[in-house]
């Protein structure tokens, strides 16, 4: 039975050191794929047989480039790239800087573009390759107090998705990999970047709370990172462009059908509940 290797022999993943990233690049080892693996320190990436770490840190637009030539440059051409690098900041849009803000976007969004354009070029040249862009079900449910992260999301799910169109009969796939709620270290690195306690913060604190703890609860209880693995390396042995959602029955399945379906004041009165921000 054949393997992603035969198809993919070579991949880049991006926040490779822990949650999704780690189990991407755990997952595409055991298929016999040779990873390189990012982290802005390569020392959080474990060391492993056909695991090779590189610094990248997305903030720094000068490195990108770097980064991803080593990375091509040893594998003699990457045929896979997950772009799955990325991070929240939780509070109120205007208590914060704008810069901090714009940081965001500019790391999971225009940095990410930049990989996928470096990363496509050669996969053309090839006529073979996979990208793969991890955006999220915040997409169709943007999550309150996260606005920055919903608009990184939103617009690289737009970038997949337009790209879907340009690559076909290339050789070339792209996967909008919409990953939902996992048992992962998001939310602590979240709350230590955002420097704002949901319980004392400037917004409403009731809501604000209510909106850190429903999100706190649902992580409690999600998936952990390898049915994500698992949805992902089915998507690539199919082989063909498209919108992968992943994660419980109910985001994966029912709440896509909701934002499809349900007129958008329902949608937004049923998410303000779920996440107990009305």
């Amino acid at each position: 039975m054949s393997t992603l290797a035969d198809r993919y022999p070579t991949a880049l993943v991006t926040g490779a050191s822990a949650g999704l990233g780690r189990a991407f690049a755990d997952m595409l080892l055991g298929e016999g794929v040779r990873v390189w693996g990012t982290a802005r320190d390569p020392a959080r990436l474990p060391g492993r047989p056909g695991f090779a770490p590189v610094a990248l840190d997305l903030a720094n637009h000068a490195a990108v480039e770097h980064a991803f030539r080593t990375a091509d440059t040893a594998a003699g051409g990457l045929a896979l790239v997950i772009n799955n690098a990325g991070y929240g900041l939780f509070g109120p849009f205007v208590e914060r800087d704008f810069a901090d803000w714009r940081k965001q976007c500019e790391a999971m969004l225009t940095q990410t573009l930049h990989l996928s354009h470096l990363a496509l070029r050669g996969m053309r040249e090839r006529h073979r390759g996979a990208l793969v862009n991890v955006s999220s079900l915040a997409v169709e449910f943007p999550l309150p107090f996260m606005s920055g992260y919903n608009v990184a999301k939103a617009g690289l799910s737009a970038f997949s998705e337009s790209l879907m169109v340009e690559v076909a009969g290339t050789g070339v796939i792209v996967i909008d990999f919409r990953p939902g709620d996992y048992r992962t270290g998001f939310n602590q690195v979240m709350h230590a970047n955002s420097g704002i306690s949901p319980s004392t913060g400037p917004a409403p604190a009731s809501r604000l709370q209510r909106a850190w703890s429903a999100l706190e609860a649902n992580l409690r209880t999600a998936p952990a990172p390898g049915r994500a693995a698992a949805d992902l390396r089915r998507a690539l042995r199919r082989g063909r462009s498209g919108t992968v959602r992943s994660g419980t029955f109910f985001q994966a399945r029912l709440a896509p059908l909701l934002a499809r379906f349900a007129p958008l004041a329902l949608r937004r009165v049923i998410l303000a509940r779920y996440l107990g921000s009305s």
